[in-house]
């Protein structure tokens, strides 16, 4: 506004510069609340009745049309801050409501688990909802600690439901049932009536034994990514793929157990498609495999919070789906029981 009055003042009266002063209220209303915008606005308007006389201006149509403008743009500026205030108030309102709803379906994982400790990163493609339809726990039994991570078919309030069926499911089979396979059927029975038409769940279930060694089920699921003390690692993908929860009824059966040693020292990664499917401006997929340097942190929360901002930068800004890591870390001081 100040700008625009000096060079009205320099110009004079025949460049009809005055309507100009209405960008103060309209950019008021972008950015500032209803007491600032208001505020701008009565500057403005004062400053357009004072050039205005000093142009010769009033009475006069010039004169009256740029008041008017300055005026209508003002109460403009007013409606879309106050509508901007009541979407910012609705907005705080769901977040803190989807922050509730995601400690009840995704509680925080133990940090400490026998011999093992775990962290987990969690990012849901829609920021403002804080939770999507990824899925993660971790049980302790005494067959051992039992772990699933999961991914929902679709987005919204559907895949949130789907999610908490299979947790809920997963929670009292991983308690009650001895081997892992009772709990991969609980599992399977309860998804087979749950889910209908075309939606289905990717899972992996694990079990870290007492025997040093871990047990996997996947269910079309990435394969969990395995990084040994020495620094080599593997995927441990199945020989023979199985359908994904839901899909069960299609007759292919249900997955085979894959052993594989877990000894101190060793990590084991579970994720989402949404780690490895993160894409670069180029469209090149995260390279998941050359990252592994990231998990050397002192801590499985800062391996986790590395690799996070890793995919994040690859990425170069909010992933497309929902992405959530899982990482369990042997102590490497444990002694053989």
């Amino acid at each position: 506004m100040m700008v625009t009055a000096v060079a009205d003042i320099t110009a004079g009266p025949t460049v009809g510069l005055l309507p100009l002063v209405a960008l103060g209220p309209a950019f008021a209303g972008l950015t500032g609340g209803p007491h600032r915008t208001a505020a701008i606005g009565a500057v403005a308007l004062t400053l357009c009745l004072a050039l205005g006389w000093y142009d010769g201006l009033f009475p006069g149509r010039r004169g009256t049309t740029a008041l008017v403008s300055v005026a209508g743009v003002t109460a403009a500026g007013l409606v879309a801050a106050v509508m901007r205030r009541r979407r910012e108030a609705e907005l705080a309102s769901v977040r803190s409501i989807a922050e509730v709803a995601q400690r009840v379906l995704l509680r925080p994982v133990p940090r400490t688990a026998g011999e093992l400790s775990a962290a987990v990163s969690y990012t849901a493609a829609v920021a403002e909802a804080r939770i999507g339809g990824d899925l993660y726990e971790v049980v302790t039994s005494p067959g051992g600690v039992r772990v699933i991570v999961g991914d929902v078919q679709g987005k919204g309030l559907d895949a949130v439901e789907t999610a908490a069926d299979v947790l809920g499911a997963f929670r009292e089979a991983a308690h009650d049932e001895p081997e892992l396979t009772g709990v991969s059927a609980r599992l399977e029975r309860a998804m087979n009536r749950t889910l209908g038409g075309e939606r289905f769940v990717t899972a992996v279930i694990a079990e870290i034994r007492q025997d040093r060694t871990v047990a996997l089920l996947n269910y079309g699921h990435p394969s969990p990514l395995l990084v040994q003390a020495d620094g080599t690692a593997r995927f441990l993908a199945p020989e023979k793929r199985a359908l994904p929860l839901g899909l069960g009824l299609h007759g292919t059966g249900s997955p085979e157990i894959l052993d594989a040693e877990f000894r101190p020292g060793d990590q084991l990664l579970l994720y989402t498609d949404g780690v490895t499917e993160a894409r670069d401006r180029r469209g090149v997929f995260y390279p998941l495999s050359s990252r592994l340097h990231l998990l050397k942190a002192d801590s499985p929360e800062g391996a986790l919070d590395a690799l996070h901002g890793d995919i994040i930068a690859h990425a170069g800004g909010p992933l497309g789906d929902d992405a959530a890591m899982l990482l369990l870390r042997y102590h490497a001081h444990a002694e053989p029981s």
